[in-house]
């Protein structure tokens, strides 16, 4: 998600911890779609370990006033600090999860649906990253090409058995 829409969620009109779901409207979104984001076992454990303020619906507020909050530089600047990371952007965890799902085997139109890209073209940025997606298509065509058929794999298993 990006920065925007994690910061304006709100319980209940965002975040559906039973359905195991966020959703955002298309108000929410940069490309003005409806974009739903499956939560995981790990979110659901963060999300749940978030304080709720008595009176404001945000996920993200301040915990005195209970206003959302508007920007996080100044958290993230000194979270990537104790982390000793350099050179670092909110904007670039959002690549960090398309290239692991990628690297993972994910495939392209799925990434496409998660990341909430209207034109494919900017999933096509990940492809390179998946370059074992290739292998295991001819790999498949390949077993398709030289496995027996099925009538001949039951003849051969009758003829052992009688054998």
């Amino acid at each position: 998600m990006r920065k925007s829409e994690i910061l304006g969620l709100r319980w209940g009109d965002n975040v559906d911890l039973r359905a195991g779901f966020i959703l955002l409207s298309q108000d929410m979104t940069k490309n003005g779609e409806r974009k739903e984001i499956p939560i995981n076992q790990t979110l659901r454990e963060t999300l749940e370990g978030i304080p709720r303020h008595p009176t404001s619906p945000y996920v993200f507020h301040d915990p005195v006033t209970g206003n959302r909050y508007k920007d996080i530089k100044r958290s993230f600047k000194t979270a990537l600090k104790k982390a000793e990371i350099r050179d670092f952007r909110f904007h670039n965890l959002r690549h960090c999860f398309a290239s692991h799902l990628v690297m993972a085997g994910i495939d392209l139109a799925t990434v496409k649906e998660l990341m909430g890209h209207k034109d494919f073209k900017m999933t096509l940025r990940y492809a390179h990253l998946a370059p074992s997606h290739k292998v295991k298509a001819v790999d498949t065509l390949d077993n398709i090409l030289t496995a027996k058929p099925t009538i001949q794999k039951l003849y051969n298993l009758r003829e052992a058995s009688n054998g």
